[in-house]
């Protein structure tokens, strides 16, 4: 009889055993369909906020680009372009990125230093004509006590000439031996103290140019005398006539030119081109009233 209940006991027991791993099993089952149910759910809901967020910054960004835009012509308005001629300068911060317009307004100012200082007005140009009486005015300037003179090889000649209170016109006439000379005429903007001629010799045009920044700050004529010399002028000189080669040998080179103003005008015969040959200059310089 024990034997027999044992042996109706194990099955009993099996039986249990298997009913509750079968509903293990489909616990299991059931909790993963649902999972998975939950997770698509949550990606409907998440796929639905994403186009809603798109959808409002879509609708935003116009908003958002015109008031950049707005804001981008408020700056610009605040920016007041200066009006006529005059350079243009911008300086930005490395550091904090700002950028600071500066006009030709400011030319004067100790800001953009001395050379942006305004420059004198410009000359009219001379006017000038030849005449072919060369015997008659060598031997009239021969005779005058500072109307001849020699301008030796590589040198250079500056004749000083201050405007006269009784005058309005230079007057000039210049003639030479044999061969040319370069000749141009400057003009210096400064006040004259004295009316008297004065003459200036240089050795070349280098040594004019050193002696001129030295002793009276003057403007620095380089280059080809024979396409006319370049001239590097200060803030109170102009230039009426560049240096060039004239046939003063074959006419007699005359020219007048009309007070801009008070100053003195410097007329520069030029002979440093020529490496072996002395010109002997006649000249004669005067003013009209």
């Amino acid at each position: 009889e024990n034997e027999d209940s044992a042996q109706k006991t194990e099955p009993a027991d099996q039986l249990v055993d298997s009913l509750e791993s079968s509903t293990s099993q489909s616990g299991l089952q059931i909790g993963s369909l649902v999972s998975a149910g939950a997770t698509e759910d949550l990606k409907e809901e998440a796929g639905a906020l994403e186009d809603q967020e798109v959808a409002e910054l879509e609708e935003k960004l116009p908003d958002q680009i015109q008031s950049l835009k707005e804001e981008a012509v408020v700056r610009i308005a605040n920016y007041h372009v200066p009006q006529g001629a005059g350079d243009i300068v911008m300086i930005q911060s490395d550091h904090t990125g700002a950028v600071d317009i500066l006009s030709a307004e400011l030319e004067t100012a100790d800001l953009l230093g001395e050379q942006r200082k305004a420059q004198p007005p410009r000359l009219a140009p001379p006017t000038m004509w030849t005449t072919e009486k060369m015997k008659e005015f060598k031997a009239k300037m021969g005779k005058e006590k500072n109307g001849r003179m020699v301008v030796k090889r590589g040198e250079v000649v500056t004749v000083r000439v201050p405007t006269h209170p009784d005058g309005k016109c230079i007057c000039w006439e210049f003639a030479t031996d044999d061969y040319d000379i370069g000749f141009g005429v400057y003009f210096d903007w400064t006040t004259v103290t004295s009316t008297a001629i004065t003459v200036q010799v240089s050795e070349s045009s280098d040594e004019e140019d050193e002696e001129e920044e030295e002793e009276i700050e003057g403007l620095a004529p380089v280059g080809d005398v024979e396409r006319g010399s370049k001239s590097y002028l200060r803030n109170r000189y102009g230039e009426i006539m560049p240096v060039y080669r004239r046939n003063s040998h074959r006419e007699v080179q005359a020219g007048s030119h009309e007070y801009p103003g008070e100053g003195i005008y410097l007329l520069k015969f030029d002979n440093s081109y020529s490496l072996l040959r002395n010109k002997t200059l006649f000249f004669h310089v005067y003013y009209t009233s």
